[in-house]
Formats: C-alpha cells, structure tokens, sequence
C-alpha cells in the first residue's frame, strides 16, 4: 500500500461544530440506493446490524491540484489520511461488530473507483452524486469552486437508524481511532 503524506494539520484551519449534524443522532436513514465502487448499490436504510458511514468533501489524485482556495476552508483538507485510516482500522472495525463500512462523498463512482484502486480500499465508497441522500438527511455541505460537498462526519448506525455523529471530525487522519474508541466504550 503506498503511503501518504499526511498534513501539518496545525497549519491548517479546524472546522468548529456549527450545529448542523445536531438534528441527526436517532433518524432512520431514508431508503435511497447509492452506487459503490465495487459495482453494487447500497441502501443504507435496509442494513442489518452495525454500520459505519463517514462522509468527505472530496478527494484529489496525485499530480492534480487541489481547488482554488482549498486548504483554507475549516475541515476540507485531509480526504484521503481519513480513508487510509479506516483502511488501516478495517479489521479492527470488524472485530468490534462492524459489518459494514463506507465512505460517502458527492464525487462521481467513476472518480471514487480510482481512489478505491490506487488505496487498495477493503470496502465501497458510496456516491451521492446527486445530493439525494445529502438533501434527504439535511447533511451539512459547504460550496466552492462550482461543487456542493459533504463536509466531514462519521455516522454508527444501527438497522439504518443514526446512533451516534462524529461531527466536525478534525483531524481527519484520527477518525476512525475515534471511531472505535467509542464503540469500545460502548460494550
């Protein structure tokens, strides 16, 4: 696995809790197929057991650079150290119960597809190209440079129901040790 190089995030400008992942904890995710990298499609709402979404902006590719503007706005920094690391904590996950994992952007599967290749990513990443499940859930968004995206959080579901919200998630590259340190917490 190649590794990547990760932020001085003290350089970078944190998110601050805005309040709009407050409304989330104890809803039940509506039924909207999402597409995945691995071909399937995903409906988060029909998910037995325990599942862990995390949301991100969006991430680039090596040699590209990043928009305008990008590592000042709070929190838009830091998309693929997030992914490595529930990469990384996969089969820890597993082992405190998780069956299934996803990360969720706005990017199109074709894009994402390339990412879960070159990261050699043990589960999908979810696409919600469209906003459907973003709009439907009120998640929190940010715009620049012509693209509504996601702003970073991580979701415990439960049989499609929000248990617990990790919002803002800074630094982003700690999002998944936090992760299980709750759900350790939690038995």
């Amino acid at each position: 696995m190649s590794s990547i190089a990760t932020p001085d995030w003290s350089t970078l400008p944190a998110p601050e809790d805005d309040g709009a992942a407050r409304h989330l904890p104890g809803l039940r995710i509506p039924s909207i197929p999402l597409p995945a990298t691995d071909g399937s499609t995903v409906d988060l709402s029909a998910l037995p057991g325990l599942t862990v979404l995390y949301a991100y902006p969006r991430t680039g590719r090596p040699g590209e650079p990043n928009p305008d503007g990008w590592d000042a706005i709070p929190g838009a920094r830091g998309c693929t150290p997030q992914t490595c690391a529930f990469r990384d904590h996969f089969a820890e996950l597993q082992s405190l119960g998780v069956a299934h994992l996803y990360g969720l952007s706005t990017q199109n599967t074709a894009y994402q597809r390339e990412l879960a290749q070159r990261l050699h990513l043990p589960f999908p990443i979810l696409s919600d190209e469209h906003l459907v499940l973003t709009k439907a859930l009120s998640l929190p968004t940010f715009s620049t440079n012509g693209m509504t995206l996601l702003k970073r959080l991580a979701l415990i579901l439960r049989d499609g129901v929000i248990e617990h919200v990790f919002y803002p998630v800074f630094p982003p590259d700690q999002n998944a040790a936090d992760v299980v340190t709750w759900l350790r917490a939690q038995r």
